[in-house]
């Protein structure tokens, strides 16, 4: 008989924090939402925790939760926090430098604008762009990482929120709000008949 294997859940711990708290060292976790859209802003944030909470509150990765859950922890996560910083860059500069250099450019502004320096950076992600600041990549780590779960949120609801508070009362047609810029039918279908509104990256959409 051919019996699977229980499916396993893992859920993001501060295992990667842990030496360097130990150590005495500030950690922020870093991480982005938004290089995948059409439109909009690319959106980053850093968290620094200040130690293991107790309750974790069902922190994961921003993809893994419910935009309900994903607004609660939003609201939650300063308070259990020393800092939260938040970086953005605009459709012109995304098209300007591409999303690769625009997405670390909202990196180092998130960590940037931190009340408190930290002493090392985790980042999401297979590549980060030095700038004075000690850092570890860490592929999947909004999975894997509190730290950066907890920005993988913070970034997430302040790009979701421009896009539906913003983007979709200035440009009403697109559908904003429900699809927050990304490619779907219904956003090409509103391209098709309304053409390029004025935060479309051009740089995405060279078909128009």
């Amino acid at each position: 008989m051919n019996l699977k294997k229980p499916q396993q859940f893992f859920a993001p711990d501060c295992s990667f924090e842990l030496p360097y708290w130990n150590d005495g060292n500030i950690v922020a976790g870093i991480d982005e939402a938004g290089r995948g859209p059409l439109a909009g802003p690319v959106v980053a944030a850093a968290v620094i925790f200040k130690s293991d909470p107790a309750e974790h509150l069902g922190i994961n990765d921003s993809k893994k939760l419910s935009e309900k859950k994903r607004e609660e922890l939003f609201e939650l996560i300063p308070g259990l926090s020393l800092a939260v910083g938040i970086g953005i860059v605009d459709h012109l500069e995304i098209d300007k430098i591409n999303i690769l250099q625009a997405t670390q450019k909202a990196m180092r502004i998130a960590a940037e604008n931190l009340k408190i320096k930290p002493d090392h950076l985790l980042v999401d992600g297979n590549y980060f762009k030095e700038f004075g600041i000690s850092y570890e990549t860490i592929v999947k780590g909004d999975g894997r990482s509190l730290s950066i779960a907890a920005a993988s949120i913070i970034a997430k609801v302040t790009r979701d929120r421009w896009m539906t508070e913003t983007a979709d009362k200035l440009y009403p047609g697109y559908g904003f709000a429900r699809h927050k810029g990304y490619g779907t039918k219904a956003h090409y279908e509103a391209l098709d008949k309304l053409g390029i509104s004025p935060i479309h990256r051009l740089s995405f959409l060279k078909k128009y």
